[in-house]
């Protein structure tokens, strides 16, 4: 019994460990890794878009203003599937905080990876370097594309548009 609870003991610290406890690269380190990793799939995989990802939104429609009712429906949804692991601020929890993510992914690669999450983590060179830096897989959350859509705009909200 004494060795199941040491090596739960253990499970357990290099799990918090290995998601969030460790030293945090500052930011730009982290654009420069999906950068470069974005340029060497667009030379191996010229068809692939990594500005929008992989999956259906090719060219989503963002208004100038915020759309209220949509950012609280998206509000909701981050509140029930995405909280456990992604904080408001640029802070990682299990995935990597949302502070200023409409400013570093177009909404065409954001919805995509909300709805095809598994197909963008195997082919987008963006999400690869999350996951390396993460070193968790976000699970898909089976998000429907209105959800998407309304989590895409309480994203702008957390970001600062009125």
């Amino acid at each position: 019994m004494k060795k199941l609870i040491v090596l739960f003991a253990l499970a357990g610290t290099f799990s918090i460990y290995s998601c969030g406890g460790g030293e945090q690269k500052p930011a730009s380190a982290k654009d420069e890794a999906a950068t470069a990793q974005t340029s060497d799939a667009s030379k191996e995989n010229p068809a692939y878009d990594a500005e929008r990802g992989k999956g259906k939104f090719t060219d989503v429609k963002i208004a100038d203003k915020l759309d209220p009712a949509m950012a609280t429906s998206g509000e909701k949804v981050y509140n029930i599937k995405c909280s456990g692991c992604h904080k408001l601020t640029d802070e990682k929890l299990v995935g990597p905080g949302w502070k200023d993510v409409t400013k570093r992914h177009r909404p065409e690669w954001i919805m995509n990876f909300s709805t095809n999450t598994d197909e963008m983590i195997d082919k987008d060179p963006k999400a690869q370097a999350m996951l390396e830096l993460c070193m968790v897989r976000m699970p898909n959350q089976n998000i429907s594309d209105e959800a998407a859509r309304g989590i895409y705009e309480y994203m702008r909200k957390n970001d600062g548009v009125k």
